[in-house]
């Protein structure tokens, strides 16, 4: 089966957990016998370009479809559009601030949204051929629902199945000025009927969307997300010293500040005088003044060398940040739709401590690698860190149940074999 995977790029900047998701992904297809393509849009996907992938243009590039919002460039010549998205430029758009901002975005969200009735309908008849004429696949495969204005042109001019998965566009939508929000979260209702089937990475996430975009439970399929246990080293959790772990996008709505209070508090107790926090996973132009002010906070309590930033995220190896943890948490302010760091940690042998939102508990209540906590605030996240630290008989379980689990539940292996059924189905309706 030849599949086609639209993803939008994100630059290489930060853990993209969706990003990331997408590429093991079809890189699962490929080692299952499929013809698998992923077609980049917005931003290039850089380090996620596999040696030996196809090369393929970036469609919708950031900078344009931007600038076609203003009237005196919606009809720019085609020497500007292509210098605007030339590869350079739309790597240097992915560094600065507005690039992963939904507040903002909201009448691009909506042209966006509108398809071919939109100001991108040019991008999207261009995508529109390049599937027809050059790739000819048998399913179109897009990775967010916030894509949803291209189904209907792609299912009608290609003929191919249309299928989205479902992760964190509520985070995106509700970000957005409230005046839209309702209109935003109604376009992509009315869109339902373009599509064919609906993944979910979560069983909460499933309940949440469905809700949102009164999808029909024909429609609706659930496969969580999956990495291959073979790429990830066996990890015993850190014991020399105890270090938690943060691995995300470093910024307030991952609740950053959250975990470096919960540090300071952590650290006022005798038992955790050695305590380290080590986080990575990059940042925007947007991040670096509130991780200056987290930082500042550490110096002023006087522990800011127990505080370790690998900021070259692009040259961290994976293997070696959960060597040199002993638990990860990352607690996102108001939950998330799945959060493939945990999956990563699980696979290594290291356990999570999450707060009791989004989809975490269901994660967490699955693998048996992990502990919830709540409310989300310092001081739950403090006791909670306190009572699994002072327990490392019982932080090795957890990491020993948490792998297995991998091996059983979140191989990406098990999920592309779900993932073919629901495209063989659709393909046959």
């Amino acid at each position: 089966m030849k599949i086609v995977n639209i993803v939008p790029g994100f630059g290489g900047t930060f853990y993209c957990g969706n990003c990331l998701r997408d590429s093991a992904y079809v890189a699962s297809l490929r080692e299952a016998g499929h013809d698998a393509v992923t077609l980049p849009m917005y931003l290039p996907l850089t380090m996620l370009h596999e040696p030996g992938e196809q090369e393929v243009p970036v469609f919708y590039g950031a900078v344009g479809i931007y600038l076609r919002q203003f009237p005196v460039l919606r009809n720019m010549p085609g020497w500007l559009e292509q210098l605007v998205n030339s590869r350079p430029m739309l790597k240097y758009a992915a560094k600065k601030a507005g690039s992963t901002r939904a507040h903002g975005m909201e009448k691009l969200t909506e042209s966006m949204l509108l398809g071919s009735e939109g100001l991108q309908h040019h991008e999207l008849q261009q995508l529109v051929d390049f599937l027809k004429y050059n790739l000819k696949p048998d399913v179109v495969h897009f990775s967010n629902a916030l894509l949803l204005g291209m189904a209907r042109q792609i299912r009608e001019e290609v003929g191919v199945p249309v299928v989205f998965s479902l992760q964190d566009e509520d985070v995106w939508v509700d970000a957005m000025d409230i005046s839209y929000r309702e209109k935003i979260w109604k376009m992509m209702s009315d869109k339902v009927a373009d599509v064919d089937a609906f993944i979910a990475v979560s069983e909460w996430f499933a309940r949440e969307m469905q809700h949102r975009m009164k999808i029909p439970d024909e429609k609706l399929h659930v496969v969580h997300i999956g990495v291959n246990p073979g790429k990830y080293k066996i990890r015993k959790p850190q014991n020399n010293p105890l270090a938690v772990g943060y691995l995300s996008r470093i910024n307030q709505e991952n609740g950053f500040e959250v975990l470096v209070d919960a540090f300071i508090l952590l650290k006022t107790d005798p038992r955790f005088k050695e305590l380290k926090l080590r986080a990575t996973g990059g940042m925007t132009a947007d991040d670096k003044p509130f991780l200056r002010r987290q930082i500042a906070k550490l110096e002023t309590a006087g522990i800011s060398g127990d505080l370790e930033v690998l900021y070259d995220y692009e040259n961290v190896d994976p293997d070696d940040f959960f060597a040199s943890v002993s638990l990860i948490s990352v607690p996102v302010l108001k939950g998330e739709a799945f959060g493939l760091y945990q999956a990563e940690a699980l696979a290594s042998g290291i356990p999570l401590v999450q707060p009791a939102l989004g989809a975490f508990p269901e994660i967490i209540s699955t693998s048996g690698g992990g502990v919830i906590y709540q409310p989300n605030t310092a001081k739950a996240l403090a006791e909670k860190l306190a009572e699994v630290l002072a327990d490392y008989p019982g932080l090795e379980a957890m990491g020993a149940r948490g792998r297995k689990s991998v091996e059983e539940h979140f191989d990406c292996r098990k999920m592309t074999a779900k993932m073919v059924e629901i495209y063989q189905m659709v393909r046959t309706r």
